[in-house]
């Protein structure tokens, strides 16, 4: 086992607390919010209330001081359960970069005003619709003057803007052209949105799932330099560190979708009686679950060891990278067996089967696609030729 005994029973008690406070919040609630397409406002300040968008954040500034192996639990949990952690686990992992890159005074000006809720860091600002995956090839710049930061540019798929008070922002302070590496010359920087409300202009995308994403025009926002997290054009450096995490807390919540769905399609082929017996009795109902049953439990594990080795400060990009696409790649062949399971009754909205199938789809191509995994296995862990 990656998890020793006594981390075994935290993760348990953790494993209870989100499951009880889960129960607030049935799937009738995660159904009303996705027909009108609003912001599980209720869930999260709740979620906030009692600690747990905090547990990455150490003790001294207000949070819990746990690992990202905790953090998956919470998200896989919620998941399970029939919500949408999508809805706060950003905080999560943009949080990282901060506390791993920021200054003294940044940590204690910020990490204590998110981790009680008096801030959100929510949103992360990095996709252009320009660049997409190839995240060196951004064009939103900040110029300095004087003591501040002039940013001008454009960010597309940017979840929760609208409910964040602060953006983990990538730019480029150095022109692409004056760079000798193209992951040079890009920043990051806390970007205070309220303080500049009026430079930027959100605009929210219509999607199929219901996931506060937006598009994000910067005209002359101004960032005081204070504000540059770590040494400029290090930026993409920075954001790197904490990819790992996002894929790991991303794969959680794949993996709590996929039990979902196994716990869905076993409850209703034993429920479900045709031709005077249990459709559960038939192969054609068995294999597809048992198989995703056995790939999910596959994905959890490795998602387990990639987050013991995060923790420890290993390095775990073959195993992060593994298991988001394990998790993603299960959870969707679950989805789909579970749909077929229901037939009809998959697509009517009561079932919920139709909702959390359209957000298990997500996680194959966000935040980022499985494709680019298999390349990043292919080339770093096979060692074959680059492909791109």
């Amino acid at each position: 086992m990656f998890v020793d005994e006594d981390r075994q029973v935290n993760l348990e008690a953790i494993r209870s607390g989100i499951r009880a406070l889960c129960k607030d919040f049935p799937e009738s609630y995660w159904r009303e919010k996705d027909d009108n397409m609003a912001y599980p406002e209720e869930f999260i300040e709740v979620l906030t209330k009692e600690g747990w968008l905090s547990v990455l954040i150490p003790e001294e500034y207000g949070g819990a001081g746990l690992g990202v192996l905790e953090a998956s639990v919470i998200l896989e949990e919620i998941n399970r359960s029939g919500g949408n952690a999508g809805a706060g686990h950003a905080q999560m992992y943009t949080m990282g970069a901060l506390l791993r890159h920021g200054s003294p005074d940044q940590k204690q000006k910020y990490l204590p005003k998110i981790a009680s809720g008096e801030l959100r860091l929510q949103a992360f600002g990095v996709t252009e619709p320009n660049a997409g995956s190839d995240t060196t090839n951004l064009d939103t710049f900040a110029e300095k003057k004087g003591n501040k930061y002039i940013v001008n540019g454009q960010k597309i798929w940017i979840s929760r803007s609208q409910q964040s008070d602060l953006m983990l922002l990538l730019a480029r302070t150095t022109p692409k052209k004056e760079v000798k590496k193209k992951t040079d010359g890009l920043s990051i920087f806390l970007l205070d949105m309220n303080d500049q409300k009026d430079n930027i202009n959100i605009q929210p995308i219509d999607t199929m799932i219901n996931h506060a994403t937006t598009e994000i025009f910067l005209e002359n926002v101004e960032i005081p330099e204070e504000n540059l997290i770590g040494e400029e054009g290090k930026g993409f450096k920075y954001i790197l560190s904490g990819m790992n995490a996002e894929r790991i807390l991303i794969a959680s919540e794949s993996i709590g979708d996929g039990k979902y769905f196994i716990d869905k399609g076993t409850a209703y082929a034993n429920e479900r009686v045709i031709f005077k017996r249990p459709i559960g009795q038939n192969q054609g109902v068995q294999f597809p679950l048992a198989e995703s049953y056995m790939k999910i439990e596959a994905a959890e594990l490795i998602r387990d060891k990639a987050a013991v080795m995060f923790d420890n400060g290993e390095k775990d990009g073959k195993e992060a990278n593994m298991a988001k696409y394990l998790s993603s790649e299960s959870t969707w062949e679950a989805a789909n067996a579970v749909m077929d399971i229901h037939g009809g009754y998959g697509l009517a909205k009561e079932y919920h089967i139709e909702r959390k199938f359209r957000e298990a789809r997500l996680y194959k191509v966000a935040p980022i696609t499985n494709n680019l995994i298999v390349t990043y296995i292919a080339q770093h862990v096979l060692g074959l030729p680059r492909s791109f």
